[in-house]
């Protein structure tokens, strides 16, 4: 180990992560060339390609490695939360209706495909210019841009560093949800913590929000599944010695390197605009059920935050900043108040943080901080956190009694496949509340609001 491997968990969660080899995998990745400070990880810790999910690393741009196991299959995959003036109370009779809605105009599912069609060069514009692109095409408002991570487009992005197989498996595809733990929420504000956060962010106790979680589909899936390939030999080229191939890594200034950048880049603008689509089609939904413009019900997008990507930012303190190649592979940047790549709107209290609970406890929106640039390159966990897999959950779980059992509780539940329900039960995932508590209490972000699921769409 070159640094130290450091773990942001309770006990629990270090002596299950323990369990899952996920330890073994933070001991892996501070062996790598060129790594600062620490190999770190959330208190979502769980086993991973490469890298634990909940794994956070970066490295010198002299001497350091890029590495897909460090970003993971989906790449830039994350979440949106959008606000509404709407009070949940007030409407909840509407949420099954809603709902309904909802899953007509987004697809959802394995390799299901949505209604809008790219051609070549269209695809090659929305890869090299994202979320923007997409919006100037009428898919949103140009307001969004200023709730996005990066303003929805991560520069360096470049079509020629992406096959032709990986642009093929994206036609058809923004605008969709996909599978897995992907899913659109309908949720009710049901906690406050922090008033002049939550004043800033326009979220307020009682209210309704949609929350969506998706990722750059199988595009990111073959960017990612290709690169890992040739990064084997490009590690061994360098005279890398991996402590696990699932590691395989290229220097950042290789040509290697540098070509996956470019390709990640597109995969991170790709799954950007996927949520823009998403945003479009809810504003619709919404105006179809309520019969009113989706301007008057307030429907503003509050942030969208990515948890699955590699980039270029500066930390340290003053007079020693680095430039440096953050690795977040389900973690979330948590930038604090003053941070001039927080929005403007949020400079004053810092930057939303949004990380999702599983379908039947909760959500959180939290805020970046001071804490977290010190001491996690700004970052923060990114979720709940598994701990059982998808087999095994299937195995002890009945899709249709879950659905059943949530359903009871007021929660309205559409998916394409009930028998796979059972992969993302509240069960197969930690407490929300312990790993954002842990997160809160050490001051990697702080609490804002506590959002509980009313209606939920699964893939």
């Amino acid at each position: 180990m070159l640094v130290p491997g450091r773990v942001f968990a309770d006990r629990s969660f270090i002596e299950r992560a323990d369990e899952e080899k996920a330890l073994d995998q933070v001991r892996n990745v501070a062996c790598l060339p060129g790594i600062e400070m620490a190999s770190l990880a959330m208190p979502d810790i769980h086993w991973g390609y490469g890298f634990a999910i909940g794994g956070v690393a970066a490295f010198r741009m002299e001497d350091g490695v890029i590495s897909p196991g460090g970003v993971g299959y989906d790449i830039a995959c994350g979440v949106r939360l959008i606000r509404t003036n709407l009070l949940a109370a007030e409407v909840m009779g509407t949420v099954p209706s809603l709902i309904n809605e909802l899953y007509g105009r987004i697809p959802a599912g394995v390799g299901r495909h949505g209604d809008i069609r790219l051609n070549q060069k269209e695809m090659s514009q929305l890869l090299m210019k994202g979320a923007p692109w997409v919006i100037e095409q009428g898919f949103g408002r140009r307001e969004d841009i200023e709730a996005m991570e990066d303003g929805g487009v991560l520069e360096g992005a470049d079509p020629a560093m992406v096959s032709s197989r990986a642009i093929e498996r994206g036609f058809g595809q923004p605008g969709t949800l996909g599978a897995g733990n992907h899913f659109i929420e309908v949720q009710l504000v049901d906690e406050i913590y922090d008033e002049k956060a939550a004043e800033a962010y326009g979220v307020f106790k009682g209210q309704l929000c949609i929350m969506a979680h998706s990722g750059s589909r199988g595009l990111g899936h073959q960017v990612c599944s290709e690169y890992i390939k040739i990064m084997g030999g490009a590690a061994s080229r360098a005279g890398i010695e991996l402590p696990d191939r699932q590691l395989a890594c290229a220097p950042i200034q290789s040509r290697e390197g540098r070509e996956y950048y470019a390709a990640m880049a597109c995969a991170v603008n790709f799954a950007r605009t996927n949520r823009q689509v998403m945003t479009h089609l809810i504003r619709e939904s919404f105006e179809y059920v309520f019969r009113m413009s989706a301007e008057k019900l307030g429907l503003d997008l509050v942030y969208d935050v990515s948890h699955n990507l590699a980039k270029f930012e500066e930390h340290g303190g003053e007079g020693e900043k680095k430039r440096l190649c953050v690795h977040r592979k389900g973690a979330t940047r948590s930038f604090p108040a003053g941070h001039p790549e927080v929005p403007a709107r949020y400079r004053s209290v810092g930057q939303p943080v949004i990380v999702p609970g599983d379908m039947g406890t909760a959500s959180y929106l939290l805020k970046g901080t001071e804490k977290a640039m010190a001491e996690s390159f700004g970052s923060t966990c990114h979720g709940a956190g598994r701990v059982m897999g998808r087999r095994a959950a299937r195995k002890v779980i009945n899709g249709h009694e879950l659905k059943a059992r949530l359903e009871a509780r007021g929660i309205t539940v559409r998916t394409g496949k009930t028998s796979a329900l059972a992969e993302e039960a509240p069960e197969a995932y930690k407490d929300i509340d312990k790993v954002v508590a842990v997160c809160h209490e050490v001051g990697l972000s702080l609490k804002v609001a506590r959002l509980r699921p009313m209606g939920v769409i699964k893939g």
